[in-house]
């Protein structure tokens, strides 16, 4: 029996979309496991979901801080400067998503704010100002 093709493009269906990511995701780190045993390849792959989770995978134990025993000054300053530079990029991804976090708590305080102002102003409107009641 042979799988039909199908056509790349965006899966409009959220749920369906996150089972084929979820699906897809192991069937590429499992691959990415058998490249590196077959082939004796060094392998890493890094996914970020759409909600911004890490999956990861390495073949190379150096880069996870293991077997660091036989490296030489110059693989070991390599290394470092690898960990270094994805070090950044997460820390530029972390601060890019804290500060739309930021802004979308703003913008909600903002709506709050003026619905608390709109509903003291139909306060006011209903009971009349606190000079004009008492007399």
């Amino acid at each position: 029996m042979v799988r039909g093709k199908i056509q790349i493009k965006r899966i409009e269906n959220a749920t369906s979309r996150q089972v084929t990511f979820s699906k897809r995701r192991n069937g590429l780190l499992k691959k990415a496991y058998e490249l590196y045993v077959l082939c004796d390849a060094e392998v890493a792959v890094i996914i970020f979901s759409h909600k911004g989770k890490l999956y990861e995978f390495s073949s190379c134990e150096r880069m996870l801080g293991q077997n660091l025993g036989s490296c030489s000054i110059d693989e070991l300053q390599e290394v470092e400067n690898q960990l270094e530079r994805s070090l950044r990029n997460i820390r530029a991804r972390k601060g890019y998503l804290f500060k739309e976090q930021i802004l979308q708590l703003k913008a909600k305080n903002n709506g709050t704010t003026c619905s608390q102002q709109n509903a003291e102003v139909e306060t006011e409107l209903f009971l009349g100002l606190p000079e004009n009641r008492c007399s």
